[in-house]
């Protein structure tokens, strides 16, 4: 682009048709008004309108036939207005935005703490060629928006003053082709500018209001040229908060997925939150500045109402997170009065609500610095509480709190003759966005770090259950027993690795009678499993004194007492060798004889009371009879469209010569929900050589 500036001006230097820069006229030869006119001679060429300006706060009264403001008149008497140059200082840069030519605004010349209307006109003679096309560039900085009138006709407006109180958005360049007339020799005309900044504007700096640019002059294309250059200026002006912006979504994206890999770390979803908060600060910048998409008075009370005190606040409840904190229970009630308290002000301090004078205003300043210090302080302790407890994990935490601490009041610990704005490859960085972008890398780590931690933990967890479901195989019985006059068999199919499902099977070693204890504990998984492990080792343990089952079960309820919730269903029954049967229940599903369920009375589950009375009853098992004991698994098994297994079912499996792993294969293909358990046992005939 600025190579096709520089050839354009060469041809037209060579053709002979630029005129000098800037001509100035004797005076005899302006009109009478023209005492402080602008001396210009354009060719193809742009000028500065630097001044002098004339410059009068408050709004023009209107012309009642024409309906246009008075002001903006050529042949109106402004020889009583200030007069005001905008000639910037070498150097100089907007304290918000970075762009060159900044020149401070009203409120530092002589009208501190006035919003609202105000106007600058002057008057301009331009010698140029008749062929010429002239147009205007607005001043590209400037606070809020204006109105551009020349020699008294509205030309064109950056921002909407189609309302009473207009609507804002953030400066930007903008273009205005004067009309052909304007050319020609020794041409005079009057511009204009109506400005109206908002309310909340003073509190962006102390050097706001109006004009912080000069407005430019020249030949069309010359103007455009310049016009693609303040683009460009603006665009690297805002293009580090662009990049801080989209380097925090990504790592909010990534620590947000993070959760797939360990669903019990909720710091992954307060860190994620957050730090797309954070994203949505910084992106807000580029979006109001490029675009008019929001309005201003829209995206400042998101910016600095919401998003800055939730980020403020957020920090706290990410490193609360992060150590795991419990302690004081009081901190987040805290946090949540605070942030509701800086929302407020800050709010109040955008004008949302009304008007405040200075001292009101100073105290509401006040009263926030002072709340953002002690959310400060909060995080600062969360971290050493961290590191109190964690040791190393706390000290490493250290150097990304402090950095989100600093990103917090980069202005209150800036220093004069300290530079708190860089431009490296023309980018502006401020020091708040290099906090932040060294703030992500630190983040990065840490959570690369803890990630690597989660997983090594994963890993002892499952190595764990796998011991723990290597030792439930060891303590289940065959699937498969043949004993004298008796033929059990055995099938176990737990839900997930660990079941909570038990069964033991034990023969006595002189009578040949045979005890079988079966029940399913509360839940599921390694706590489940465990449960399983403290119950069978209480079964074999009662077993080496007593086969009754009715003591088997009163020692598994003891077992129980005293655990919280731990709770089980149970069912102990004693075959004798002649076949008869002592059933004692605890809660359990009636077993089914011969296909068809056992009549018996209800009891209380295990570990409910101490000294709790269960079920008894006998019957007899006759040769080829055939009892099975079966977990509520088999009838909860759910298929896709949530209908249930059912007793139906299971009645009519059991009236079918099936086995216990043909039971427990047609209920899991069905839809497991539950343990599946199936224990099958049939009485055979004893041969006379055996009895002998």
């Amino acid at each position: 682009m600025a190579r096709r500036l520089q050839f354009s001006l060469l041809v037209l230097l060579a053709c002979g048709v630029l005129a000098p820069a800037q001509t100035v006229r004797p005076p005899q030869s302006l009109p009478a008004q023209s005492d402080n006119a602008a001396h210009i001679a354009l060719g193809q060429s742009v000028v500065p309108l630097d001044g002098p300006w004339k410059f009068q706060v408050g709004d023009s009264p209107v012309d009642p036939a024409t309906r246009t403001p008075l002001w903006a008149q050529p042949g109106f008497d402004d020889s009583h207005w200030e007069i005001v140059d905008v000639t910037p200082k070498a150097g100089a840069t907007d304290p918000i935005s970075g762009v060159s030519g900044y020149v401070p605004g009203w409120t530092v010349k002589g009208h501190p703490g006035y919003w609202g209307y105000a106007w600058y006109r002057i008057q301009v003679r331009i010698s140029t060629r008749p062929d010429v096309r002239l147009a205007l560039a607005g001043p590209s900085d400037v606070d809020d928006v204006y109105q551009v009138f020349n020699n008294g006709n509205l030309i064109g407006a950056f921002g909407d003053f189609s309302k009473s109180t207009p609507t804002t958005f953030t400066a930007r360049p903008a273009m205005f082709a004067l009309p052909p007339e304007e050319g020609g020799r020794d041409s005079n005309c009057l511009l204009a500018f109506r400005v109206w900044m908002e309310p909340g504007t003073l509190q962006q700096s102390d050097e706001t209001g109006g004009f912080h640019s000069a407005p430019l002059l020249g030949e069309l294309g010359a103007v455009a040229e310049q016009q693609e250059l303040q683009w460009a200026e603006l665009y690297r002006a805002y293009a580090g908060s662009l990049i801080v912006g989209l380097l925090f979504a990504l790592l909010g994206v990534v620590a947000i997925s993070l959760v797939l890999f360990d669903r019990t770390d909720h710091v992954y979803l307060w860190i994620g939150a957050l730090l797309l908060t954070e994203a949505a600060f910084y992106l807000m910048a580029p979006i109001r500045s490029w675009t008019m998409w929001i309005p201003y008075r829209l995206t400042a009370p998101f910016r600095v109402a919401l998003l800055a005190p939730l980020i403020a606040a957020g920090w706290v409840m990410v490193w609360r997170a992060w150590f795991r904190l419990r302690s004081p229970s009081w901190v987040p009630w805290v946090v949540a009065v605070q942030l509701a308290l800086l929302t407020i002000l800050n709010a109040l301090l955008l004008d949302l609500f009304t008007i405040f004078s200075g001292p009101v205003t100073h105290a509401i300043h006040l009263v926030s610095l002072v709340l953002r210090m002690s959310i400060a302080a909060l995080l600062l302790a969360a971290v050493f509480q961290g590191i109190r407890e964690e040791g190393l994990e706390g000290w490493i935490a250290l150097p990304a709190a402090l950095l989100a601490v600093i990103a917090e009041f980069y202005q209150e610990l800036s220093f004069e003759h300290i530079v708190e704005v860089w431009f490296p490859f023309g980018v502006q960085l401020t020091t708040r966005q290099l906090a932040d972008l060294v703030l992500v890398a630190v983040l990065s780590v840490l959570l690369l770090r803890r990630l690597v931690l989660s997983v090594r933990l994963q890993r002892r967890m499952a190595l764990d259950v796998k011991q723990a479901q290597e030792v439930q195989q060891v303590i289940l019985p065959e699937a498969c027993l043949k004993l004298p006059g008796f033929i059990v068999e055995s099938e176990y199919r737990p839900a997930l690795e660990v079941g909570g499902d038990f069964f033991q099977i034990i023969p006595h070693k002189t009578d040949g009678s045979l005890l079988i204890v079966a029940g399913d504990v509360t839940g599921k998984g390694l706590k489940a499993g465990m449960l399983v492990a403290l119950l069978v080792g209480a079964v074999r343990s009662t077993a080496d004194w007593s086969d009754d089952p009715v003591v088997v079960l009163r020692a598994l309820n003891q077992r129980l007492l005293g655990r919280s919730d731990a709770q089980a269903t149970s069912l102990a029954l004693r075959i004798a060798k002649d076949g008869a049967v002592k059933l004692t229940n605890a809660g359990h599903m009636p077993p089914y004889l011969n296909g068809e369920p056992v009549e018996m009375e209800g009891s209380l589950p295990l570990g409910v009371i101490e000294g709790a009375e269960f079920s008894v009853m006998h019957f007899q098992l006759k040769e080829d009879d055939k009892l099975v004991l079966l977990s509520d698994g088999i009838a909860e098994a759910t298929d896709s469209e949530g209908q249930l297994f059912g007793f139906e079912r299971v009645l009519e499996l059991l009236r079918s010569p099936t086995n216990a792993a043909e039971i427990a294969r047609a209920a899991q293909s069905f839809g497991q929900e539950d343990d599946i358990s199936v224990i099958s046992v049939t009485r055979m005939a004893v041969p006379e050589q055996a009895i002998a």
